[in-house]
């Protein structure tokens, strides 16, 4: 990976005159500054109706069963822009605090915090924190190696970013039914306080994609290697079948992935696989504003019913070994390996569906919209309607109503939440 990702450079920046006029430099670029910024502030109420039996509502309020739980929450959110001449900084920095039931909770990141230096249209260097928002699905990105997961509920809403350099050199073709060529090389540390979450530390990772706009097909070849985690390899791609009809995919391989599981005896073991995700989707506008966004995901990277089931096992277990002796031995086991067992679509097979009508029956500013997943393994699913309200300058007012189902034993059947109604309020300036 590192020689090709050195060759590839090398063919950038050792180009023939013919490309080399395309990076001439201007020095008038040098002149003006520009400053730009924006952001929202925002409000949120919650109440959830708790899952009774659901394993994740056992594990952690075990101590303090109850059957709904309220939540606050207030977020403030800066992004902007200052420009002079080739160099720009660019930043996202969000805050938010929160009170429910049981606690309170506060937070600030920068998201994203960067500077780009641009010195021509075609070349691009940018040093700091950044999401590069690999991948063309909607709701997942298999092949987003470098990024942080989307919450497919919210996948529009900002990521916060890893540190690193990131190279960008764009070559536009004419006559050819390839039209657009462009290599982005990313170097991405990880070190005692840096980009930490990312994996292993003392490393120094590389990412590459190769952008080709083929036959009015956009595709990427990404690739990815470094001792933080393990080497993959990517392909997405995405095409206008027709002016309202787009096609798009993704498939992310990994030769050898460890991955960790519980055991027949509810111990945790590794085991080092091959796997490949995939994901497929359309997405299509009609004449009366209604876009609907269907993909099918599969993900290698998760478990299967019977290792899903041992998880939930453990739960019951640690459950009856506590209300009848007062000991959480198996609790605490059990809490140990939530995070692997709790995160979003931990499955394997996924079908999601979002559907939105802009100003229905002629409502101005009024939004309806639908979002559902279905784990198609175990038929559990997720189903949130709402309704987005923006009549109001610079407001917008979102209900959404969020109701889980599926038989015990099954990812959503065991969730935390029975279902979840918010009211989200963004003033944005």
């Amino acid at each position: 990976m590192r020689t090709i990702a050195a060759a590839l450079l090398g063919l950038a920046l050792l180009a023939p005159p013919a490309m080399a006029e395309d990076f001439a430099f201007d020095p008038a670029e040098l002149e003006g500054n520009q400053l730009a910024w924006g952001g929202y502030a925002e409000f949120k109420g919650e109440h959830s109706d708790l899952n009774q039996q659901g394993a994740l509502r056992n594990l952690q309020l075990y101590r303090e069963p109850r059957s709904t739980l309220d939540r606050v929450a207030a977020a403030l959110q800066l992004d902007g822009r200052l420009t002079h001449g080739i160099a720009a900084l660019k930043w996202v920095a969000k805050a938010t605090a929160a009170q429910d039931d049981l606690a309170w909770y506060d937070n600030a990141d920068l998201y994203e915090g960067f500077l780009s230096l641009k010195p021509n249209p075609n070349l691009v260097v940018d040093l700091g924190k950044k999401v590069f928002k690999w991948g063309k699905g909607y709701a997942w990105n298999p092949v987003a190696f470098i990024d942080r997961p989307k919450d497919p509920n919210d996948p529009e809403e900002a990521l916060e970013g890893f540190i690193g350099a990131g190279f960008d050199a764009i070559r536009s073709l004419s006559g050819s039914p390839l039209q657009t060529v462009a290599l982005t090389l990313v170097a991405l540390p990880v070190w005692q306080g840096v980009n930490e979450e990312f994996g292993a530390r003392g490393q120094v990772n590389l990412a590459a994609k190769l952008y080709f706009l083929l036959y009015d097909t956009d595709i990427d070849l990404i690739a990815y290697t470094g001792n933080s985690r393990s080497t993959r390899y990517g392909l997405d791609f995405s095409r206008n079948l027709t002016s309202s009809l787009e096609l798009h995919g993704e498939v992310a391989h990994t030769p050898r992935q460890a991955t960790q599981l519980l055991d027949g005896n509810s111990l945790l073991t590794t085991e080092v696989v091959a796997d490949t995700s995939w994901l497929v989707g359309l997405r299509h506008l009609t004449e009366s504003e209604l876009t609907t966004i269907v993909e099918f995901y599969h993900n290698d990277d998760g478990y299967s019913e019977a290792e899903q089931n041992r998880f939930f096992a453990l739960v019951d277990a640690g459950m009856a070994q506590y209300e009848s002796t007062g000991a959480t031995t198996l609790l605490g086991r059990a809490a140990n390996v939530s995070q692997l067992y709790s995160r979003p679509q931990t499955g394997r097979n996924y079908l999601y569906a979002r559907l939105s009508q802009k100003d229905p029956f002629d409502i101005l500013y009024f939004s309806p919209g639908l979002t559902a997943i279905v784990n198609l393994d175990d038929q559990s699913w997720s189903v949130a309607p709402e309704m987005v309200y923006t009549g109001f300058t610079n407001w917008e007012a979102r209900l959404r109503f969020n109701v889980v189902g599926g038989d015990s034993n099954s990812e959503y059947g065991e969730k935390l939440n029975r279902n979840k109604l918010e009211l989200r309020l963004r003033y944005f300036f």
